[in-house]
């Protein structure tokens, strides 16, 4: 007798070691699957939160030094030659697109000039604007996707649960506890994947919208002095 419960208890050991690698080892393929894919999206989701983050800050930077050097340049026919050929910075970008467009029109009247750069700077903050933005949707997705991801592994493992009761014929926690410990893993993952991106993509999406402002008060500024 005393032999027998030694041997259940060593047996529910395993059961009872719920550990985040043990809880992963004893779920099934489909929670597994469903844990594999959350973390995935997780990592993936904080590599475009890093990258992000440093692209804002470096844009920042960068759009200020360009409007410091600006408005002290003498002219900005004289500003636009110093610049280098290639930028990183979106507002040098968009500058340096409108004023290759002032000088191709200096034949034209004043009206179509503006017209035409006007028309140059529109496209050319929207492209720039397309790429500060991209990869948001992917934020989006996963802040709105991962929950479910995590409720269809948990509804998984509890099923998985009742069928253990139903084999065994046995509702005491050592025979439930496992899988439910494994199904309520999965919608800490979802939950844990989820909020950190819709935070994120709150974040910079302000940003990104508080930097189209900073870009269009530029450009209707540069269009009143052309």
């Amino acid at each position: 007798m005393e032999q027998e419960i030694a041997t259940q208890a060593v047996g529910l050991g395993g059961a009872t070691d719920f550990s985040l690698w043990k809880l992963f080892i004893r779920a099934d393929f489909v929670v597994k699957a469903v844990i594999l894919i959350l973390i995935a999206s997780s990592i993936f989701s904080w590599a475009l939160i890093f990258d992000k983050v440093r692209l804002f800050r470096r844009i920042d930077q960068s759009t200020k030094s360009f409007e410091d050097k600006f408005w002290k340049s003498k002219s900005a026919e004289a500003f636009y030659k110093s610049l280098p050929n290639k930028s990183d910075d979106p507002l040098t970008i968009v500058f340096k697109s409108a004023m290759s467009e002032v000088i191709k029109t200096r034949s034209k009247s004043t009206a179509v000039q503006s017209a035409r750069v006007e028309r140059v700077l529109e496209v050319s903050v929207d492209n720039q604007l397309k790429n500060i933005e991209k990869n948001f949707t992917y934020l989006a997705t996963i802040g709105s996707t991962a929950p479910f991801i995590g409720l269809f592994g948990t509804v998984w493992g509890i099923m998985n649960s009742f069928q253990s009761i139903a084999i065994s014929r046995n509702t005491s926690l050592a025979i439930v506890a496992p899988g439910i410990a494994e199904a309520l893993f999965a919608t800490a993952l979802g939950l844990l994947a989820a909020i950190p991106a819709v935070i994120a993509y709150n974040k910079f999406n302000s940003d990104s919208q508080r930097y189209l402002a900073r870009v269009d008060n530029f450009s209707k500024r540069f269009l009143s002095i052309i």
